[in-house]
């Protein structure tokens, strides 16, 4: 029992429980509360979802994206503005086998783009090398981020070179561009072509032993501050690269102005073009996964565009190459990637590409 004391008097005080029907109406008031909250919540939509797939490099690169999307326009500063969403792909998730046995286009795309398609996301963030030639309808790439360094990079614990590769060492990788190219300078290596996984999960591969050496996109590497790993670079001389490597391409629905005028801030014209040349080459060739193909387009002393373009048969004897020069404009970019790719379509012949 407590007290309450005033004007004199002291009178008894004792607590109580509150009526039934008072409990009832702070339920009802919490309850109302909690559901002006979710609808506030409900409301903070976010302006851009960002769709990626899920791997610390994609992640990484939808991060770049975001940074870049606040750096232009500064409203998307607010927190909840931009969001990123995370989408597996089909080549997300098949991981025991080669890529040459999934070579349908778009295996780490598809999904994405329905998810566009579906106004469940509203930009997509891609390696471009990842991108098939043939956008599905209502889907525009009007955006390139500005390029990365091309070059792959050499990862061993045991030889500083490819070079210094004993006959017989493993090497791994995923891509049979590298494969074909390895095996044309060093035919005496064993190269693994199921070499898969994020650059983390190939990078812990080589720690424990289950090859000597390994290929990755040194973009990749400086996306992920882990260039400390590389033991050499190769030049494009050594190792042509993929079409398009170390690009970032932004994705949006061709009826979306308004995602199309955020991503144009961002667009770096010069990786753009020689994105559309090296493209261009590969369209021609209608290449796939299980297609050796490289093309590197790039801006020379002078100005113009110099391009080469190579195919090479899946055991690496025989590789095709051939190169364009002409002045750094669409035009003509595109036309020189195209002739480029009828040039080697037309040396390989039938069964070039045929399994060996």
């Amino acid at each position: 029992m407590e007290t309450i004391s005033g004007m004199g008097l002291c009178l008894p005080y004792v607590k109580t429980p509150a009526p039934e029907h008072f409990k009832k109406h702070r339920f009802r008031v919490a309850k109302a509360s909690i559901a002006v909250e979710q609808e506030s919540q409900k409301a903070k939509v976010a302006i851009i979802r960002i769709g990626t797939r899920g791997s610390p490099l994609a992640l990484a690169q939808a991060h770049e994206t975001q940074d870049k999307l606040i750096a232009t326009h500064p409203e998307l500063a607010e927190e909840g503005a931009i969001q990123i969403v995370i989408i597996k792909t089909t080549g997300d998730k098949i991981l025991s086998q080669p890529l040459a046995d999934h070579w349908r286009k778009g295996l780490f795309t598809k999904e994405i783009d329905e998810a566009l398609l579906n106004n469940e996301i509203d930009i997509a963030v891609h390696s471009m090398k990842d991108v098939p030639t043939y956008l599905p309808d209502k889907i525009i790439l009007p955006c390139n981020l500005q390029r990365e360094d091309v070059r792959d990079a050499f990862i061993s614990s045991t030889a500083a070179s490819l070079a210094e590769l004993p006959s017989g060492s493993v090497v791994g990788t995923a891509s049979l561009r590298r494969k074909s190219q390895l095996l044309h300078k060093y035919p005496s290596l064993n190269v693994l072509d199921n070499f898969r996984g994020n650059v983390q999960t190939r990078l812990r591969k080589l720690d424990e032993g289950q090859v000597q050496a390994t290929l990755l996109a040194l973009a990749g590497l400086k996306r992920l501050s882990m260039t400390e790993n590389v033991t050499s670079v190769l030049s494009t001389d050594e190792m042509l690269p993929a079409v398009a490597q170390g690009a970032i391409g932004i994705a949006c629905r061709s009826d979306d102005d308004k995602m199309a005028s955020y991503i144009a801030a961002l667009n770096h014209e010069e990786t753009r073009l020689a994105v559309a040349c090296e493209r261009a080459f590969l369209e021609r060739l209608d290449g796939s996964c299980r297609t050796p193909i490289a093309g590197y387009a790039c801006r020379d002393e002078n100005g113009d565009c110099f391009f080469r373009g190579l195919v090479a048969s899946t055991d690496g004897k025989e590789v095709l190459e051939t190169s364009r020069k002409g002045s750094f404009s669409l035009g003509d970019m595109v036309s020189m990637g195209k002739d480029a790719g009828k040039e080697l379509l037309s040396r390989a012949g039938p069964g070039f590409f045929d399994p060996r």
